[in-house]
């Protein structure tokens, strides 16, 4: 499996007016931390856009345990743990910096044509750069 860890601070626009980070806000945490695990491999989204692939998301999926606040400074650490023809699988544990577990949960993408917006095998340099690390234990 390969594993990343992404900062993120939480900002005041995206707190509630319970002072809570909004719910809604994890999902763009496990983006950033997804784009920036793929960044840390050599690819890019741009990239993948550039040479016909979309990636969209087809499941999400998140266990809230405990509240982000303003200011915070978040550790979100994305796991890439499949990789199947057609989808790629990750999971996602976000920490404060106490290290308390704030909530944890998954995607799945699915590799996409641009142009003809059908799903399409994942791209050979993706695929020979994921595979070893896939089948780690």
């Amino acid at each position: 499996m390969f594993q990343s860890t992404t900062k993120v601070r939480v900002r005041y626009a995206e707190t509630d007016q319970m002072g809570y980070c909004y719910y809604g806000n994890y999902a763009q945490y496990y983006e950033v931390a997804r784009v920036e695990a793929l960044r840390s491999l050599g690819i890019s989204y741009k990239n993948l856009e550039a040479q016909g692939y979309l990636l969209p998301v087809s499941d999400f999926s998140i266990k809230y345990i405990l509240p982000a606040f303003y200011d915070e400074e978040l550790s979100v650490k994305c796991t890439i743990y499949e990789l199947t023809n057609f989808k790629i699988k990750f999971k996602y544990e976000i920490h404060n910096t106490n290290g308390d577990l704030l909530n944890f949960g998954n995607t799945t993408l699915v590799f996409v044509d641009k142009e003809t917006k059908k799903p399409v095998n994942c791209p050979d340099f993706l695929n020979n750069k994921l595979l070893k690390f896939i089948h780690e234990k």
